[in-house]
């Protein structure tokens, strides 16, 4: 890596070079290349690898190359703010590429207090369907133990109350995980929101968390 030490946009070629000669693209494949190369880079500084994941996002249409450099680079990612996180969050046209960015680092930093809650609420009031999923999937982190959520119900309602009653399918959906989330640490606080929006919610949400408030699980098998 010393050759390229003070070119980011030959770092980020050699590991697009690296990904393309894997093997395969499973997740059991790519993501000990991510440690790697965010090991390789510990020691550099914050604007260099800033730097490198924004030659990634521009080479690549898979945003999950720039989304998990950032995530795993704890220095860099330490710096990131409103600013970066809409930077990195544009242009997303699946729900997959929506929910890796977000799941992983718009909604780890929010919870660590790097972006405020007024721009989660501004996503949620968006024009459009991937910035109001983006929102939903910013709670995630907030409840997710494995993310470092301990909880948080202020919050995940807040945006919950604002897309109850969005017909999006890409948004319902999201709602609805976002919900089964929080079921874990405040139950009772699920249920009061499913009640108060029992006319608006989609059925699906309710079946679904409604399920998890009552077997733990999305889908309980029929026996």
């Amino acid at each position: 890596m010393a050759r390229y030490a003070n070119d980011p946009e030959a770092v980020a070629d050699r590991y697009l070079q690296d990904y393309e000669a894997l093997p395969n693209r499973r997740a059991a494949t790519v993501w000990p290349l991510r440690r790697a190369f965010a090991r390789s880079l510990r020691d550099a500084d914050p604007a260099f690898v800033l730097a490198m994941a924004r030659a990634l996002f521009r080479k690549r249409a898979n945003p999950g190359h720039a989304t998990c450099l950032l995530m795993l680079h704890k220095q860099t990612f330490a710096i990131l703010g409103e600013k970066e996180i809409e930077e990195f969050g544009q242009g997303f046209d699946t729900w997959g590429k929506v929910d890796s960015f977000y799941r992983w680092l718009a909604g780890p930093a929010w919870l660590k207090g790097q972006i405020p809650d007024a721009l989660i609420h501004r996503w949620a009031r968006s024009g459009d369907r991937w910035w109001r999923r983006a929102a939903l999937v910013s709670t995630i982190a907030l409840n997710v133990r494995s993310h470092g959520g301990y909880g948080d119900t202020k919050r995940t309602l807040a945006v919950c109350e604002i897309l109850a009653d969005d017909p999006d399918d890409m948004v319902y959906k999201a709602l609805s995980w976002a919900l089964r989330e929080l079921v874990v640490h405040d139950p009772d606080a699920v249920r009061g929101f499913l009640e108060k929006h029992d006319r608006v919610l989609a059925a699906r949400v309710k079946r679904e968390v409604n399920n998890k408030l009552a077997t733990g699980l999305k889908n309980p098998r029929r026996t």
